[in-house]
């Protein structure tokens, strides 16, 4: 597999990580909000180099305050240094969207399992018939293809078929619910973030509100650990 597919799952990755060493708690877990944040970032062709800068950047600011009363609890934080580095990067020319080489992110034996299994959590859904979905991730999983990019591609057409269909069952109280969740996370750094990337953040976040209000997996290969 190329340097640029195992690169494609690394962002991701790495980024969790970073933030993880930065914010100094190993176990701390990225919010909704926070994988949201770095979907958005990927789709945006944000290079990695210029997040893990980011990171670093915001978090040297806040150690420099005098009152450090509250913990950062969100790559949001960052979300304003991040798009300095981007610029910075990009006015010097040395942008990439590459991460370090690394091994093969995924053995065959490991997709085959995660396609299985979430075939079988979405035959057991008893409110809406995902039948034709099911059929196709067990098609997947009898014959894993080589190219993880294009398996991504195809697992994530899906997983948009899926939250359509899902879609259109939600109640107005559960869509009610996930905009003022989603407004109570952003509220803090709606001023930090411009139109497009807030636009590309909330359709992430809203999606996987669906997904989760119907106890339905995420079939993208970055959700499988």
């Amino acid at each position: 597999m190329s340097d640029l597919s195992v690169n494609y799952f690394n962002y991701f990755t790495e980024i969790e990580e970073h933030f993880q060493r930065a914010r100094g708690t190993s176990l701390f877990l990225l919010s909704p909000l926070d994988w949201a944040l770095i979907e958005s970032w990927k789709n945006s062709g944000v290079p990695l180099e210029a997040v893990l800068r980011g990171i670093d950047a915001a978090f040297d600011k806040w150690r420099t305050k005098r009152s450090r009363t509250q913990m950062v609890n969100s790559l949001a934080f960052c979300a304003q240094a991040i798009l300095t580095e981007t610029q910075r990067l990009a006015d010097a020319g040395t942008a990439t969207t590459e991460s370090r080489p690394s091994a093969e992110p995924f053995p065959k034996d490991d997709i085959r399992r995660y396609v299985e299994g979430n075939a079988t959590a979405i035959r057991t859904t008893e409110l809406i018939d995902f039948t034709p979905i099911a059929n196709s991730l067990e098609s997947i999983a009898k014959d894993i293809p080589t190219d993880l990019e294009a398996l991504e591609q195809h697992l994530s057409a899906l997983e948009q078929k899926l939250i359509a269909l899902a879609r259109v069952r939600q109640s107005d109280e559960q869509v009610l619910a996930s905009r003022r969740e989603l407004d109570n996370y952003l509220r803090p750094y709606r001023g930090k973030m411009t139109t497009a990337q807030l636009s590309m953040l909330e359709t992430q976040f809203l999606d996987r509100a669906v997904l989760e209000a119907f106890k339905l997996p995420r079939l993208s290969l970055f959700h499988l650990r």
